[in-house]
């Protein structure tokens, strides 16, 4: 039995998730903009490259899901961008900079991932560095 069978699935979810959302969100940026809640004076660009950042996340995910051991570094990646985003966020909508109805993206693109994705952290995320 693969006893990383749970995180491959994690990951593979997150490859799909990252990639869609990317690509969705690039090629409909007003859309996006508006379903955040996000004002019009946004400009679509700044939108597109958030998506596009987030697309590329995707690979790391993928090479994950593949060889999870092998690639178990690029955990911390993945976690970096899952905690700083929230941050971020959580810090412009408090400063009214950012309207909290953009919330919904936090929520399905951060933190849902956290439990999964600390505990592979905390258990295999030092194999890469030749620690176990």
């Amino acid at each position: 039995m693969d006893a990383l069978k749970v995180y491959r699935s994690w990951f593979w979810a997150a490859t799909v998730y990252n990639l869609v959302w990317g690509v969705a969100v690039s090629c409909f940026p007003g859309r996006a903009r508006a379903l955040a809640g996000l004002p019009a004076t946004i400009p679509l660009p700044i939108i597109q490259v958030i998506a596009m950042m987030v697309g590329v996340y995707a690979i790391g995910y993928w090479l994950m899901a593949r060889d999870p051991i092998r690639y178990s570094g690029n955990i911390w990646v993945g976690l970096a961008g899952k905690t700083l985003g929230p941050l971020g966020f959580f810090y412009f909508a408090v400063k009214g900079e950012l309207p909290w109805t953009m919330g919904w993206t936090i929520l399905t693109n951060d933190l849902v991932w956290w439990p999964a994705f600390w505990m592979f952290a905390l258990k295999h995320g030092r194999t890469s560095l030749g620690e176990s």
